[in-house]
């Protein structure tokens, strides 16, 4: 001890006699000549954001860039050298927050920011409640598509990838074109509510044609259980779909660029553009898609454009339009199982959708969504002659909607007024509806929302649907036993009837939903797997049906009545495994079991619509598979579908009631190449098995697309 104490005393005698009183200014002025930049990260509650990356970028010079993370209080502070920093905050669940700063020599600046959630994140549910929320926080069951798995399964169409996912079947009447449906826990096609950045697309009535809507320019859908016309009002019996379309966001331009060829003549090309110009961000594209199909009358023809783009006049006030529209032009061979091809019939189909919102906060605690928008949808029908016939039918909606928030530590408030016009080929409809939705934070572990709508209907009346839910964190975990989060809910909703012509005067109630959801998320293994289960109990009543003839019929044109007579049910359960097996390969299957039945059906006119039948198109079991495997610079993904038995009806009278079950897989692999060019390759139906999409209507044998893609710039 001696000894180091001797040492230390000579070692500051030497250094002072080298330096004299040197070393103390030293350091005073070496600290002096740093800036610092400090402050808080939060969200949109004033909540500290702990983990948010801040980095500093120099302006106009080489320097490294310095970074720090905000801590267990959203503190940060960061040390710089004088000069001009660009400074970005990031966080996966928030917006990326930048401002650009001039530091002096021993400056001090504050810095405090609050982070919006990222609506594109794949970790945010913007559609499961009135304000986005992380998705560990919902109180319903959503299931997220992301630009990532577009791009590894390398889909073109939306309908595979929303029928892949827990809950979810699919119908189409043609390989190519025809008519597709979608159908959510046993619900019926036109129950679920579709969204294109937050413009409804559905017909009056509820119908979605799937057929014309490709994956171009999308790097979003979220799926949605539960009824939730709490929120939307009409429609949403059994859950929301939401597609949410490229935006900006890199100084750099990016461009994406892709053409492909292969089997039945088919070609495709598709091209991007997007980036950021100081407050402007933009993103326009456009997809063409054309084959002859597998056989007479099957081509498809289909051309998409779309275009985001968004002014941010502050941190705390932006402008955004989105415009979307999907045009095809499809043959309509038929039933080409049971009956010779019919020749020339067709279908052309133009789906427009466009919203332009304003978001912006008064003071700390409120924030607003002034929004407008519009969708229409033609649809035109060439039959053959003799003589030709050519029928036309156009649908519109356009609406203001209007919605505020008050936010306060743990607690948020939500009340909005929705005001909507619906034209068809001969009806007018003007409905509004005002919603309220009160969302808790119990601690770090409960969530808690209750809400409900108020909704005037021009075609049913005035009606009211509530919603109640929580989600509850049971454990925290780490290790092999990770978290554990428990979630329940409970909606109903209603739907409007279909547009019927002028001298159609029936007396209808809506088509009314009860659904009950309760599910549970499970962590294993450092995060790296997930299994999550939720049980499902769908209540359908009230269903319109149609019966023929009688005294005074309310629909001449027609030649009968339409009633609120029919019942229905659906319950079961769905399952999903993910599996992180490395850094490069990834594992998702789900499962579902839907159980549902015809419990009611007076008017039934056909023998599968009969009570004690399962509901049309919806398969007791189904179940998908995607496995992801990225290395030396390729990647693999193979996808597995099995779809269960199917009650159908070929309504030709033969007596054919159902379509058999089917196993499909696909293949895609990608490679790159360097310099932002990749080859890509898909194989669907890579064993060639025949089934059939509907009764008499056949799949796509094996068939194939080989091409290019290039990208350049972003960041």
């Amino acid at each position: 001890m001696r000894l180091r104490c001797v040492l230390a005393a000579a070692a500051a005698i030497l250094f002072q006699t080298l330096f004299g009183s040197f070393p103390s200014e030293f350091f005073v002025a070496h600290a002096q000549s740093n800036a610092t930049i400090s402050g808080t990260v939060s969200d949109p509650s004033g909540a500290a954001i702990v983990g948010a990356r801040i980095a500093a970028e120099p302006i106009g010079s080489t320097g490294a860039t310095t970074q720090t993370v905000s801590d267990g209080s959203g503190k940060f502070s960061l040390a710089l050298a004088p000069g001009r920093y660009r400074l970005s905050v990031a966080h996966s669940l928030f917006t990326t927050a930048t401002q650009e700063f001039a530091v002096s020599a021993g400056e001090a600046l504050p810095w405090e920011v609050r982070l919006e959630l990222e609506p594109l994140s794949a970790q945010v549910a913007v559609t499961a409640s009135a304000e986005p929320q992380p998705i560990e926080t919902s109180i319903v069951p959503v299931d997220v598509v992301t630009r990532q798995d577009i791009d590894e399964r390398q889909e073109i169409f939306l309908t595979p990838i929303v029928a892949s996912q827990p809950g979810g079947a699919a119908a189409s009447l043609g390989p190519m074109g025809g008519i597709a449906s979608f159908f959510l826990d046993g619900g019926n096609s036109n129950y679920t509510k579709v969204l294109v950045d937050g413009t409804p697309v559905n017909e009056p009535g509820g119908a979605v044609d799937w057929s014309a809507y490709t994956l171009d320019s999308i790097d979003k859908v979220e799926v949605v259980h539960g009824a939730s016309s709490a929120l939307y009002g009409s429609d949403a019996m059994d859950g929301v779909v939401q597609i949410f379309t490229h935006r900006g966001s890199t100084r750099t331009p990016e461009i994406d660029l892709e053409g492909e060829g292969g089997t039945f003549g088919t070609g495709r090309g598709r091209g991007q553009i997007s980036g950021l110009l100081g407050a402007f961000d933009y993103s326009a594209g456009i997809g063409y898609f054309d084959s002859n199909g597998q056989g007479p009358n099957n081509f498809f023809r289909d051309t998409t454009l779309s275009g985001n783009f968004g002014w941010k006049f502050s941190d705390t006030n932006s402008l955004r339009l989105a415009l979307r529209s999907n045009s095809s032009d499809a043959g309509q061979p038929g039933q080409t199982l049971l009956f010779p091809p019919v020749i020339p019939q067709s279908g052309d189909l133009h789906d427009f959708s466009a919203n332009l919102s304003w978001n912006f906060m008064t003071g700390p605690h409120w924030q607003h969504q002034l929004s407008g928008f519009e969708s229409r949808f033609q649809d035109t029908d060439i039959e053959p002659p003799p003589p030709p016939n050519i029928f036309v039918t156009k649908y519109n909606r356009a609406g203001v909607r209007e919605q505020s928030t008050y936010t306060f530590n743990s607690f948020s408030f939500t009340g909005g007024y929705e005001y909507q016009v619906e034209n068809g080929p001969a009806q007018h409809w003007h409905n509004q509806g005002g919603y309220a939705e009160a969302r808790y934070q119990f601690g770090r572990r409960l969530t808690a929302i209750a809400g409900g709508r108020v909704e005037a209907d021009q075609a049913v009346g005035v009606n009211a649907v509530p919603r109640v839910g929580a989600a509850y964190l049971l454990r925290y975990g780490k290790g092999f036993w990770g978290a554990t989060r428990l979630k329940a809910s409970y909606g109903k909703g209603i739907k409007e009837p279909e547009m019927l012509p002028l001298d159609c005067s029936p007396t209808l109630d809506p088509e009314r939903s009860t659904t009950i959801n309760a599910g549970i998320d499970q962590f294993f293994a450092s995060d790296r797997v997930h299994f999550s289960a939720y049980y499902f109990h769908n209540d359908f009543r009230d269903i319109v049906s149609f019966a023929f003839g009688g005294l005074t019929p309310n629909c001449p044109a027609y030649g009968g009545s339409f009633f609120n007579t029919d019942l229905a049910r659906a319950y079961g359960a769905s399952s999903t495994f993910e599996i992180k097996a490395a850094r490069w390969a990834r594992i998702i299957a789900n499962y579902t079991y839907d159980d549902s039945r015809v419990l009611k059906s007076p008017n039934a006119t056909d023998p599968a619509l009969v009570p004690g039948n399962r509901l049309f198109q919806r398969p007791l079991h189904s179940a998908n598979l995607i496995a992801n495997a990225h290395f030396m610079r390729m990647n693999w993904n193979l996808a597995g579908y099995y779809v269960g038995r199917r009650t159908d009806s070929d309504f030709d009278g033969l007596g054919i009631t159902s379509d058999p079950s089917y196993v499909r897989w696909d293949l895609a692999n990608s490679i790159a190449l360097g310099h932002g060019l990749s080859t890509e390759a898909r194989v669907e139906n890579l064993f060639d098995k025949k089934y059939q999409l509907a009764v008499g209507y056949p799949a796509l044998r094996l068939n194939y697309l080989v091409g290019l893609r290039y990208r350049w710039g972003g960041e």
